[in-house]
């Protein structure tokens, strides 16, 4: 939690930024995605009066032993992030193979317990690989069909489930996607379920041909934001979420502040999240604090803003 002061028309405003503020700790700290040093990560963002919220992947029972006592004392909340078991182990949700699938479903509900045992009511998980246009139905129903069991699951725990719109043509290339389809997919599901929403990530974004204004089209399934930035190569654009102005980086402080202003607009009441990461020769404080900066600049902008 932080507030902004600024001086406008002769007038000093104080304003609250009126959002919970997390971080997806896996990417900060990406030693930890090989379960290295978890408990000093942990240490460093839990005591962060900046952060209520760290995303993490699965963590190991015996560094969980560890950081319990730093959670308790801290109050920090916690979220479950199944990206990477999609992304690095390859548990593909719209898998066309049925005993795939069907695996990927098994070891997500077990990710899901495990997470409602440690207070976790919130998990994220992204779609799998874009098969090409022919069978792009097809992986949409399998999809369908993993969401609706793992729904069903997680509704036994009072756990929602976040699904993420990645890259198609860029870096990733998974199922999705755009937000349009993405959206049609979980209005579907909304007819049944109420523990389904939208992640939106505005590193994605330039991937995707996406602004923010593309969220008020989706306002109301919008249940969580990763806020971080493109990464522009000579082989074109790359998912790599490196630290704002970085050589390379896409996404800057004016696009963190038209994303804060839609968000303002459509009464969004989620969390937001950094997504950064430590290039060569970085450590993940570098990355961390300046994202911090473009968050309070931006938001302080957005202040200045209103009502021009």
């Amino acid at each position: 939690m932080f507030s902004v002061w600024v001086r406008k028309a002769g007038k000093e405003i104080l304003r609250p930024f009126p959002w919970k503020v997390g971080i997806v700790g896996f990417m900060a700290f990406p030693e930890t995605i090989k379960y290295k040093n978890i408990v000093n990560a942990f240490k460093i963002l839990a005591y962060d009066p900046f952060f209520d919220l760290i995303e993490f992947h699965e963590i190991p029972d015996e560094d969980w032993e560890k950081i319990r006592p730093i959670i308790e004392k801290t109050g920090i909340k916690l979220s479950l992030g199944l990206q990477l078991d999609v992304l690095m182990n390859k548990y593909n949700p719209n898998d066309l193979d049925e005993d795939k699938r069907k695996s990927a479903v098994e070891l997500f509900k077990k990710r899901i317990e495990k997470a409602d045992e440690r207070d976790i009511n919130t998990v994220a998980i992204c779609s799998g690989p874009y098969p090409g246009p022919d069978k792009v139905e097809e992986s949409k129903s399998a999809l369908e069909k993993t969401l609706r069991e793992l729904l069903d699951f997680a509704d036994k725990f009072n756990m929602d489930i976040v699904l993420e719109t990645f890259d198609r043509t860029f870096d990733k290339k998974l199922l999705l996607g755009p937000l349009n389809e993405t959206a049609e997919l979980v209005r579907k599901l909304r007819e049944n379920y109420d523990n389904i929403g939208i992640l939106w990530d505005l590193s994605h974004a330039p991937m995707l041909g996406e602004k923010p204004e593309n969220l008020y089209d989706a306002k109301d399934l919008l249940m969580h934001i990763h806020i971080g930035c493109t990464k522009a190569t000579e082989e074109g654009y790359k998912d790599w979420h490196p630290g704002f102005y970085r050589p390379g980086a896409i996404n800057n402080i004016n696009d963190v502040k038209d994303l804060l202003k839609v968000l303002s607009e459509i009464n969004y009441e989620g969390a937001v999240s950094f997504e950064v990461k430590p290039e060569e020769n970085q450590l993940p404080l570098e990355v961390i604090n300046s994202a911090k900066g473009v968050l309070y600049t931006a938001y302080a902008k957005m202040v200045l803003e209103e009502g021009e």
